[in-house]
This record gives C-alpha cells, sequence and structure tokens, in this order.
C-alpha cells in the first residue's frame, strides 16, 4: 500500500467520523439565558438577537419577548411574534427583528411522523408519553405537533412598561390568557427533565408555543384538549 492510498484512506475515515457526529447533532438544541434570571432576578432585557442566528433553515424556536412584551415562536425558519392588543385579541407579525431574555432554537430537517394515540389529549399525557417515549433518545430535544385541538388556554406575556421584577408573580402581571376552541393549529415544543426553571417552569419538562392555521393566534400553551385521533406528532430524526 503506497503512501497516497493511506492518505486517502484517512481522509476518507475523516470525512466519515464528521458527518457521522453532524448527523447524530444536527438538532441539538441551544438554549441562551435562563427563565429563573428573569423571574427572580429582573434580567428582563434580550440575551439574543434572532436575526443574528446565522441558519435559518429548519430553525424552530420559542422564547418570550424582551422585557416581556410578547411571545416568540420560530417554525420552519419563519419567525412570528404575537402581543397583546385587548383582553380578547392579539396582533401576530412575522419578524426576525426580535430580542428574548431567554430562547431555545434548533435546526431540525428530519423529523419522525407518527399519530398521536387517541389516549393522549393533555398536556400531563403528553408529557408522561414522550418521557416514556425518548428514554433512549438525545435530550433536549425540540418537537411538533399538527393537528385539532377542540379546547387550548395560550397567553401572552404582557408586562407594563417599567416594571420591575423579582418574582414569577410579578413576571406575570398584564399577562392576557386567551380561550380557543376548534382550532387547527400547530405547536412547537421542548422537552427536558434537566431545565426546571432553565426554559421550564418549576413543575414540568415542557415549553410549548401554539399557532393557530390562519396564523391569527399564537402564544404560551398553557392548557389543551387535542381532537383524538387528528394529531400528528413529529419528533427529530436520529
Amino acid at each position: 500500500m503506497n503512501f497516497n492510498t493511506i492518505l486517502l484512506g484517512l481522509a476518507v475515515l475523516t470525512f466519515t467520523g464528521c458527518a457521522t457526529k453532524t448527523q447524530q447533532t444536527d438538532h441539538t438544541v441551544k438554549v441562551v439565558g435562563e427563565m429563573k434570571n428573569v423571574m427572580w432576578k429582573g434580567q428582563l432585557q434580550g440575551n439574543i438577537q434572532l436575526d443574528t442566528i446565522a441558519d435559518k433553515t429548519n430553525l424552530y424556536g420559542l422564547g418570550p419577548v424582551e422585557y416581556l412584551t410578547g411571545e416568540i415562536l420560530i417554525l420552519d425558519g419563519k419567525s412570528y411574534k404575537s402581543t397583546v392588543t385587548s383582553d380578547t385579541t392579539m396582533l401576530v407579525e412575522e419578524t426576525y427583528n426580535l430580542k428574548a431574555p431567554f430562547f431555545g432554537y434548533a435546526n431540525i430537517s428530519k423529523w419522525k411522523e407518527q399519530n398521536l394515540p387517541e389516549n393522549i389529549q393533555t398536556i400531563q399525557e403528553l408529557e408522561q408519553y414522550l418521557d416514556k417515549e425518548t428514554k433512549a433518545s438525545q435530550r433536549p430535544f425540540m418537537f411538533k405537533l399538527s393537528g385539532a385541538v377542540e379546547q387550548a388556554t395560550i397567553h401572552i406575556v404582557n408586562l407594563p412598561k417599567g416594571s420591575k421584577v423579582s418574582s414569577p408573580d410579578q413576571a406575570h402581571e398584564g399577562q392576557i390568557n386567551y380561550k380557543l376552541e376548534n382550532e387547527q393549529a400547530e405547536i412547537v415544543g421542548f422537552f427536558s427533565t434537566e431545565h426546571k426553571a432553565i426554559f421550564t417552569h418549576h413543575d414540568t419538562y415542557l415549553h410549548m408555543h401554539l399557532i393557530t392555521a390562519d396564523r391569527k393566534k399564537m402564544g404560551h400553551l398553557d392548557d389543551v384538549l387535542f381532537q383524538k385521533g387528528a394529531v400528528k406528532l413529529y419528533l427529530p430524526a436520529e
């Protein structure tokens, strides 16, 4: 075996190893900032400018707008911002000109699609199902759901300008809750057993934002009743 053949073999092995590593970490979630610093320390300013995310291809993400003045959802490279306009109405805009105090995002090009089991209808049931089904998968991970929602409650943070925050109650001052019924919707979610108070609330492994199919309603998902047999679940392909 001559020297050139050896070099070629090493190059092939190196490339293959890099490609395998890239494939394994393709859907790695990046988390910027921490929820607890916002809620308890009042660090409301933006820690990430969404326009600076270099790769927006197959991008998914979620978090609040800086100073807790709205919600953000990135769905397959499109970035949406929702803000309160009244107790019953909101404004949903498509824009990357946003900053967030904490934010989670990932580039996911390949998904495993499945029907959400009919017995999974609530957030608590979804959390238990995801935890059970993904024990051997890379965590944390982002996922999405698409289909019919019988009922849901979403909220938009709406902190009054100039507010000081040193507790979760103060952070949610001005928040508006919206009830949804019989909507076609898409949900982007984050799952982790290690990010309580960092990117999920202290009592859950999930953080989810919902947007309706007509793109007129979007917010943080607090409660849901999925229509049986009418929802698809998408998990990152390994």
